[in-house]
């Protein structure tokens, strides 16, 4: 009989893990949405409605023995998941990826496919209306929402407003000099080192013009404003037995395992892992954790490691034909990887492909 595994959290890490290791245990796979959600491609939703429906993926294709269960966790421990509607699984193994939130539309705000894809269109429609456009937060979110605006509709006065006075600290000098000049060629003006003195009096997403004052007294007038920064991991429903750090963050071993734990293991964003929580990170931590529970259930001693890079690396898109990236080179150093790179691997299709071939569609 084969041993059984339980995912808490289909995200990306969580599906990634789920389908590598459905060949050899009996997965199952809990998480409330009724489908996948491609978030890194959600702005390119939000700009271009005819094309959003791409960015779901029904759960319903994605593993060919295992189950996937529809629920929400509000309890683990090394042997099983209670659930909402009051069932529990039971298993050999657990994996936690149960990700984090973020501001709409980076990511939902329901777990019904349809009704998201509702909420896009809608804020497509809002977004169409509106002349001024207010971004807050000018990390990697912010910049690319702008550069997805501003490429869409080019007569669209969109400003990003930050409290850093840095843009992407971390990366090259060279790459940002060369972000900021896409930024100026685009029109999109930053404002940094500035806050708010009291945010926008709409909702964000809706159009309806207002006037914020930053704490210099500047004035700025927009017609609509998306909020582009406050991540907030989901681990609240994890106990004592699960130890995590201050900022709620599962404590992993390098062979992420959750410490003090041989069959529980964590992934994704809400890792303690020291490095920018990242879509393609929680991919190769789903490779790490199947390959150390397979190894475990074949009587192996699990040895996978996974070892987070020194330096910040991402591809960041400024709509489909530009953007800016950096990477490693052999020796770990950090690199500016050309335009085209960044168009070729995310810009243009937002790696569609990967996740049409991950879910078997």
């Amino acid at each position: 009989m084969r041993k059984k595994v339980a995912i808490v959290g289909g995200g990306y890490g969580g599906a990634k893990a789920a389908k590598s290791l459905d060949a050899d245990l009996d997965v199952v796979l809990i998480d409330p949405k009724d489908a996948f959600v491609h978030s890194a491609a959600a702005l390119r939703a939000l700009v271009r409605p005819d094309w959003a429906e791409n960015i779901f993926f029904p759960y319903g294709t994605l593993l060919k023995n295992g189950t996937v269960v529809r629920d929400r966790a509000v309890g683990v421990d090394a042997h099983g998941v209670h659930l909402a509607s009051g069932g529990r699984v039971d298993a050999d193994y657990m994996v936690l990826a149960s990700g984090s939130s973020y501001a709409f539309p980076a990511k939902m705000h329901t777990d019904v496919a349809d009704e998201a894809l509702a909420a896009l269109h809608q804020a497509h429609k809002e977004l169409a209306d509106a002349g001024r456009v207010l971004i807050l937060g000018a990390g990697p979110v912010g910049l690319e929402l702008a550069g997805e605006i501003a490429t869409t509709w080019p007569d669209k006065r969109v400003t990003i407003v930050d409290p850093s006075a840095d843009l992407l600290p971390g990366f090259l000098p060279e790459l940002v000099a060369d972000l900021r000049g896409q930024l100026d060629e685009l029109g999109i003006e930053l404002r940094l080192g500035s806050a708010l003195a009291a945010g926008p009096t709409v909702a964000p997403g809706v159009v309806g013009e207002f006037t914020v004052t930053d704490e210099d007294g500047s004035r700025l007038t927009a017609d609509i404003w998306f909020r582009a920064h406050g991540s907030r991991i989901h681990t609240d429903f994890l106990d004592g037995a699960v130890p995590r750090n201050e900022r709620g963050q599962v404590k992993v071993t390098e062979r992420l395992s959750v410490e003090g734990h041989d069959t529980l293991y964590a992934l994704g964003d809400i890792t303690d892992l020291p490095e920018t929580k990242m879509a393609g990170f929680a991919l190769r931590h789903a490779e790490v954790v199947a390959a150390n529970i397979i190894a475990h259930a074949s009587g192996e001693e699990p040895a996978a490691v996974y070892t987070p890079l020194p330096i910040k690396v991402g591809l960041l898109p400024l709509g489909p034909t530009g953007g800016v990236g950096q990477f490693p080179d052999e020796q770990g150093a950090p690199f500016q990887v050309p335009m085209e790179t960044v168009v070729q691997m995310k810009g243009s299709e937002m790696m569609l492909g990967h996740f049409r071939e991950l879910f078997n569609v």
